[in-house]
């Protein structure tokens, strides 16, 4: 199983705040070990690894996971907290999982 972690440089320079949340939490969680590889996609540079690979992928949001398996399609995990529990075995809830997806996407609401 080979696992990428694609990364996002914004137009202006800065790093996504969300990608280095996600970073803080893998390396609280001693969890980087189980990262193959970090790519970055720069806003900047449409032709920088992490941008082609989300291209290639149609992803449109960072931070991102690859989970590349032999004979298999890639998979593709915006949410740290789904891509944790069903890849790394961590155990999360699925308050944490919800308030990820809510807070990537606040056009969404609870009905």
């Amino acid at each position: 199983m080979k696992i990428t972690l694609v990364k996002k440089i914004l137009a202006d320079g800065t790093p996504c705040k969300k990608c280095a949340d996600v970073l803080e939490k893998l390396e609280t969680n001693d969890q980087m070990q189980f990262i193959d590889e970090v790519l970055t996609a720069d806003e900047r540079d449409s032709d920088s690894a992490g941008m082609q690979l989300a291209a290639k992928l149609n992803v449109e949001r960072a931070p991102f996971f690859v989970v590349e398996e032999d004979g298999k399609e890639p998979v593709v995990y915006t949410v740290y907290f789904k891509f944790a529990k069903e890849i790394l075995n961590q155990k999360t809830s699925e308050a944490e999982e919800v308030q990820e997806i809510m807070n990537d996407n606040p056009d969404l609401d609870f009905i």
